[in-house]
């Protein structure tokens, strides 16, 4: 079985975000450390060379494959970014009615800038996904 290949690194979340060149990027991803930390309790780590991640859970596939993620986290990329979190069910689908622009993967919000959605809900979405993460069986 191959190994997972986003996992922690000692790398600088600071050193990684200070370097992402667009200002209003940089400006939302340092919005979303805070509040990642905040929901989390826990600081930011680098998860591969482009992912903040907070905390982490061990899974287990009835396939038999595992390993350890963050429990949230997001990333900038080139033209959007990358919130991981989980958004599943309908009090998830109501929130994701009301966030605002976005688009939604099995594991991946993707927004352009955060002025395009509701911060209130973000952070909601984020908790919410936080807690069921937690409430996953080890």
């Amino acid at each position: 079985m191959s190994e997972n290949k986003t996992k922690p690194t000692d790398s600088s979340v600071s050193t990684f975000l200070d370097a992402v060149e667009d200002d209003q990027r940089r400006e939302d991803c340092q919005a979303l450390l805070a509040m990642m930390a905040r929901i989390t309790g826990k600081p930011a780590a680098m998860w591969g060379p482009s992912i903040v991640g907070f905390d982490s859970y061990h899974y287990r596939y009835a396939s038999g494959r595992e390993g350890d993620m963050a429990v949230t986290g997001f990333s900038p990329r080139k033209h959007d970014i990358s919130v991981y979190l989980t958004a599943s069910g309908p009090v998830q689908a109501g929130l994701l009615a009301r966030l605002g622009r976005h688009k939604m993967g099995k594991s991946c919000l993707s927004i352009r800038r955060l002025s395009d959605v509701d911060p209130e809900v973000l952070e909601k979405l984020v908790a919410d996904s936080v807690a069921a993460v937690k409430r996953l069986p080890v």
